[in-house]
């Protein structure tokens, strides 16, 4: 499974009602936050960086953040809150959305720059640290307003069986998108990369 149950979040909200799909989702921004955490420290030094190391991070980014969480919320979670009244065109599904865009336009440019790097440009160095910080920032703030604004209304508008729905439609999602057992990789190379770049 996408999920990384290692690094969930304690929910710091009273309501307990209709958030199992929402907690996978939230398990996952973590995961995601951790490895903005690590692509901000690699950024620090960047010329010194293990090319390998960047490549996975990007992968992850790519396939877990993207074609992995991306998918469950715009395939699934935002058609839900539609037909839940939320709006799309011009609310804050629109932005969401924008902003996901926007993400992968950063992760475009950290692709490119590593290409560049491992032809022996030392100038990519910079430009893949601009598109990761780019990313981190971006995605930080995105994740705040998902946490804190979407799953909410997620919460209080999905009935139990919503919710079991959406939860069953995410396991789907992960077979199809990426595969089983690659949530396992990814754990462990969050691990692995914590542990590196984050003593």
């Amino acid at each position: 499974m996408c999920a990384l149950h290692g690094h969930h979040h304690d929910h710091d909200h009273e309501h307990t009602k209709n958030e199992k799909a929402t907690g996978q989702l939230r398990a996952e921004h973590e995961g995601i936050r951790l490895m903005i955490k690590i692509l901000e420290k690699v950024s620090e030094d960047i010329n010194n960086a293990k090319v390998d190391d960047l490549e996975k991070m990007v992968e992850f980014i790519k396939v877990f953040a993207d074609k992995c969480h991306h998918a469950k919320e715009e395939t699934l979670l935002f058609p839900a809150l539609e037909e839940a009244g939320v709006p799309n065109e011009g609310g804050p599904i629109g932005v969401m959305l924008m902003e996901h865009d926007m993400g992968r336009s950063f992760v475009a440019g950290m692709s490119e720059a590593l290409e560049k790097m491992k032809a022996g440009n030392k100038e990519a160095g910079k430009e893949f640290v601009e598109n990761a910080l780019g990313y981190g920032n971006l995605l930080t703030s995105h994740i705040e307003k998902e946490n804190n604004i979407l799953f909410h209304m997620a919460e209080m508008s999905f009935s139990k069986e919503k919710d079991e729905e959406l939860f069953e439609g995410f396991e789907k999602v992960e077979t199809e998108r990426i595969g089983a057992g690659k949530h396992d990789e990814f754990h462990a190379l969050l691990d692995r990369l914590a542990e590196e770049y984050l003593k």
